[in-house]
């Protein structure tokens, strides 16, 4: 599905992530995890288009798209929500749905599947996103995101800034999607248990590189708490 092979990225003459490669299986969930600044948001900006590898190729269905801008990408079937629940804070919810959603020729029929799959929108449409909670607004995003009809979602950190008691529901809507027509997830996770729990494959980055991987699953709990300790 998705495929970055031996790709090295960075910021203009620094280098941040060097030579990493990683699959996204067609139908599956890839999970990158690693500590702070090694370098795995670097990694999706690359894949979604936000950032051009120096060295390396991506691929999506065999096709190379390594040059290929942010919103060909989109029209491909990629769909990315960043860090830190991101949307238009002036907006109220239904303004952000609708607003991706004038893209789209069946953009009533998306906003209604995305109030069934997050019901706790419903109530909200008419409230300023900047007032939404973040477990509220990650929902919103994860929305959004969904609205592009993408084969492969790439989410960066959905449970981080989350309050506990609604991070166990971000995490079910996420396992819930990997069901929905074989939508692939590219998802970057410090919570290794859910990461491996959703994953069919995992990717430790450390500094910049791939310094583990294996299937994914509970049996790699271990090995994976071991890789990223030292």
């Amino acid at each position: 599905m998705l495929t970055l092979i031996d790709v090295h990225i960075g910021y203009g003459r620094t280098t941040v992530v060097h030579g990493a490669s990683v699959e996204v299986p067609a139908g599956g969930v890839a999970a990158v995890m690693g500590h702070n600044g090694a370098g795995k948001t670097t990694l999706l900006r690359a894949a979604v288009g936000l950032l051009h590898p120096s060295a390396g190729r991506i691929l999506f269905d065999g096709e190379d798209i390594t040059r290929l801008r942010p919103h060909e990408r989109v029209r491909r079937g990629i769909g990315y929500v960043p860090q830190g629940q991101q949307c238009f804070p002036q907006l109220t919810t239904e303004e952000n749905l609708q607003l991706v959603a004038d893209t789209r020729r069946n953009g009533k029929k998306l906003i209604a599947e995305m109030l069934d799959l997050f019901p706790a929108l419903t109530g909200l449409l008419s409230r300023r996103a900047g007032l939404l909670s973040g477990g509220q607004r990650q929902q919103l995003a994860i929305a959004r995101a969904l609205i592009t009809q993408p084969r492969i979602l790439i989410l960066d950190e959905p449970t981080e800034g989350i309050q506990p008691s609604v991070v166990a529901e971000i995490e079910q809507t996420i396992l819930s999607l990997i069901d929905r027509e074989g939508l692939s997830i590219l998802l970057v996770e410090q919570h290794v248990g859910f990461a491996l729990a959703a994953a069919s494959r995992y990717y430790v980055m450390e500094a910049g590189r791939i310094t583990s991987s294996g299937d994914g699953g509970a049996d790699a709990l271990d090995h994976v708490r071991a890789a990223m300790a030292i």
